[in-house]
């Protein structure tokens, strides 16, 4: 299964944000009460809408416990903000990303469950949607606007098994550039040596192939 978000807020942030992930596979819910700005993002997500997060009702019908993330990207209305980390909190969404004006804002956001707050004068939209994408990943490397070098963690279906046996090159259009173990970079691993837990894979994949590496 695709990974899921939905992005509460579409100014230039969330909108950057909501573009990223779905362009990299995620299947993105956006929502902004500017209908202007739900119509924007509409052709690049999976779902856009136009509803205010202050409505209670209307946020509970958003289907946020569905979601792997939420992202409240809302800085304008403290009130709104608030009340979109609280639903999705509420919902119990595994992870809540929210958005802060300043420290106060910051520090209200943390109280009342947000997972992490940002920013955004300091980490951009996406680079945040990098973040979100980066589950198993501990090095997101962009080489150019296509490609993308990532270190990844091995999937537990990989355990035991030898690159040649995985053939992640065909298979999944992944290209090995070489492992870490035990904090030790491999150079040329055998590729009949089985793989185990301890090992990360160090890969270049196109853009687009990315959501490979995210299913769950």
């Amino acid at each position: 299964m695709k990974k899921s978000y939905a992005i509460l807020g579409l100014g230039k942030f969330g909108e950057s944000v909501a573009i990223e992930l779905a362009q990299a596979g995620a299947e993105v819910l956006a929502v902004d009460k500017d209908e202007e700005k739900v119509h924007e993002v509409a052709s690049y997500v999976t779902c856009a809408m136009k509803a205010d997060v202050c409505d209670v009702e209307t946020m509970e019908s958003l289907g946020l416990s569905n979601m792997d993330g939420v992202i409240v990207a809302i800085t304008s209305n403290l009130d709104a903000s608030v009340m979109a980390t609280i639903v999705a909190k509420e919902a119990g969404v595994p992870f809540i990303l929210a958005k802060s004006a300043d420290q106060i804002h910051a520090t209200v956001l943390k109280k009342i469950g947000a997972d992490k707050v940002i920013v955004p004068e300091k980490e951009s939209g996406m680079r945040v949607a990098r973040l979100l994408l980066a589950g198993n990943f501990s090095e997101f490397i962009e080489l150019s606007d296509k490609v993308r070098m990532i270190e990844t963690s091995v999937k537990e279906e990989w355990i035991g098994k030898t690159l040649r046996q995985l053939n992640l090159r065909q298979k999944q259009n992944l290209n090995v550039v070489c492992a870490r173990k035990g904090g030790e970079i491999v150079l040329n691993l055998d590729p009949d040596i089985p793989l185990t837990d301890d090992y990360s894979l160090i890969v270049i994949v196109d853009k687009k192939n990315i959501a490979k590496l995210m299913r769950k």
